[in-house]
C-alpha cells in the first residue's frame, strides 16, 4: 500500500485485499490525532476501502449524538461530516469498556454505531488482507 503525503490518494496492489481497521484513542484532548484517524478513515471509504473504524478512549464521546459537531480543528474537515462518510460506507464501532465507562449504551449513541469489545478487534485487525492503524 502507499500512502501519499496529502492522504488522498490510495494506491493499492492490485492483488490486496483492501480492508483498514482504525482505532483511535484520541478525542478533544489530543484533536490532531484526532482529526487525522477520522479523516483516514473517511479517505479511505471514499476509496472504496472497507475500512472499520473503533472509537475508545476520549473519542467514544464522539459516537453521541451531537458531540461530533463540538470538535473543533482549524483547517480540518468538519467532524461530523466525517463520521457521516465512514458510517454510509464503513463501520463504526464503540468499545465495549470505554463505553461502559462513561455510562453510555447503545440507546444513547448515533444510529449505525455498534458497540463491541476487544474480541470483536482483534478478530477484525488479524483478517486476511487487513491493516491495522491506531491514532
Amino acid at each position: 500500500m502507499i500512502i501519499t503525503g496529502s492522504c488522498r490518494e490510495l494506491d493499492y496492489d492490485s492483488g490486496m485485499t483492501k480492508k483498514l481497521v482504525i482505532k483511535v484513542t484520541a478525542g478533544a484532548d489530543a484533536p490532531e490525532r484526532c482529526s487525522q484517524a477520522f479523516t483516514v478513515a473517511a479517505v479511505a471509504v471514499a476509496s472504496g476501502v472497507e475500512v472499520s473504524l473503533w472509537l475508545t478512549g476520549e473519542s467514544a464521546w464522539f459516537a453521541l449524538p451531537g458531540r461530533a459537531a463540538e470538535f473543533e480543528l482549524p483547517h480540518a474537515a468538519p467532524l461530523p461530516d466525517l463520521i457521516d462518510s465512514v458510517l454510509a460506507g464503513g463501520r463504526l464501532t464503540l468499545c465495549t469498556q470505554c463505553a461502559a465507562r462513561r455510562d453510555i449504551t447503545e440507546k444513547d449513541v448515533i444510529e449505525g454505531v455498534r458497540i463491541a469489545g476487544a474480541q470483536v478487534f482483534v478478530q477484525e485487525a488479524l483478517g486476511d488482507g487487513t491493516q491495522a492503524l491506531v491514532y
